[in-house]
């Protein structure tokens, strides 16, 4: 009996914690970014199923279902910070030793959990509505960009320290990776590669290898930036 209610004691504290930091990730201006992404989703997926001339692809509902991931992990990343200094929730997190590296490694969890959730119903619609498409792995290759860009963001917001500041940095920096994209198209550097759409010019076997460095490469960026945005947070000067 002690043992079952230690299990019940510890699930209920897990699922309390969880539900804590999705109210703190996901508060105030969330909203309007999921609303902005569905809208944008619905229009983008309308026009192609009213357009005869149009042939949409996986590599269609793969850029489809690209802006809406991207609005999904920008407002969390890049404002989670500046929340928690609004809050005072930041001189609480600075206060218990190693505190808030644990507590931002589950906000970063859940943030990915959630934006994956939605992306997979976005995935379903898409499937049933414009083209079939591997609902699992679209999303699963879609991650990769999303991860990326959602750490490069917290990492942003740990030097900033400021919401619209970081905001602006990472808008710029993503319309540098956008016109970028184009040089960089068969590129394995290029961070909007899609992989569903392969290079007339390019073999399929080449192609594939270049795929895989490109996700090896977002994954290690990805790795390096999260983990500097921890680091960056042991300045607690900076913040409190």
């Amino acid at each position: 009996m002690k043992y079952q209610h230690r299990i019940k004691n510890t699930l209920n504290i897990i699922v309390s914690l969880f539900r804590y930091n999705l109210k703190i990730i996901f508060a105030n201006k969330f909203i309007y970014f999921l609303i902005a992404a569905i809208i944008i989703f619905l229009l983008v997926a309308t026009i192609n199923l009213l357009d005869s001339d149009a042939n949409p692809t996986e590599g269609t509902v793969y850029y489809l279902l690209l802006v809406p991931g991207i609005l999904l992990i920008f407002y969390p990343t890049v404002f989670g910070i500046q929340n928690d200094v609004d809050t005072r929730m930041i001189e609480i997190l600075f206060g218990i030793p190693n505190y808030r590296y644990k507590v931002w490694l589950i906000r970063m969890a859940l943030i990915y959990i959630v934006v994956f959730g939605i992306l997979l119903l976005l995935s379903l619609v898409s499937s049933a509505a414009i083209v079939s498409v591997q609902i699992f792995y679209m999303v699963y290759q879609l991650m990769f960009p999303i991860f990326f860009l959602g750490s490069m963001a917290f990492m942003a917001s740990t030097l900033v320290r400021n919401g619209n500041g970081t905001a602006v940095i990472i808008i710029i920096i993503g319309m540098g990776f956008w016109i970028a994209s184009e040089p960089l198209a068969t590129s394995k550097w290029n961070l909007f590669l899609n992989p569903f759409t392969v290079p007339t010019n390019v073999n399929e076997a080449v192609w594939r290898d270049t795929t895989l460095n490109n996700r090896i490469y977002l994954l290690v960026g990805t790795i390096i930036t999260l983990l500097s945005g921890l680091l960056f947070l042991q300045k607690r000067e900076k913040f409190v």
